[in-house]
């Protein structure tokens, strides 16, 4: 026996190793719907949110935005979003709702994924750039959640692996 290789472990492995594929399969479902959930929900929230949805006021966009405006990384960003408070809001609302629900059901998931981290990137350079120390910032951990979603994509429980399949099947590949 070269190496001192055991000649039965291939066995165990083969058995071992279907399990491991599917593991590798569904490990970033529970990624996806949290992230999917948690950005429908934070949508709603300000859309919903009529305090929220204003130009000032406490606890309006308007009035955030104004308040990291100088401790932001980009202060240009947070100007560009002055110019009309309400619109941004509602940008913001609607692009986390179209994120989460592109995540939710796997439609378009790296673009999805793509966009949920340009979101999250764009708070985290704005809203909780001064946060000390910058890992209790948010926004932060959801960009660097949503990276494996951009390279992997939506493999399981998918709009697109559905659309794969019947294409896969279509050319008579399946």
């Amino acid at each position: 026996m070269a190496h001192g290789m055991r000649t039965d472990s291939h066995t165990s492995y083969v058995r071992s190793s279907g399990w491991r594929d599917s593991a590798s399969r569904y490990a970033l479902l529970p990624l996806r719907i949290f992230l999917g959930v948690t950005f429908i929900y934070a949508g709603l929230d300000k859309i919903t949110d009529s305090a929220f949805m204003s130009a000032a006021g406490d606890g309006s966009i308007g009035q955030q935005m104004e308040s990291v405006r100088d401790i932001s990384a980009i202060p240009e960003l947070v100007d560009l979003a002055l110019k009309s408070p309400v619109g941004f809001g509602y940008a913001i609302a609607l692009g986390e709702l179209a994120v989460g629900i592109g995540t939710l059901i796997g439609l378009f998931a790296r673009i999805a994924a793509l966009g949920g981290a340009l979101i999250s990137l764009s708070l985290w350079l704005t809203m909780s750039w001064s946060t000390e120390p910058y890992y209790y910032g948010n926004d932060l951990i959801y960009l660097m959640a949503w990276l494996p979603l951009i390279l992997a994509g939506a493999s399981v429980f998918s709009v697109d692996s559905m659309i794969a399949d019947r294409r896969r099947h279509a050319s008579g590949l399946a």
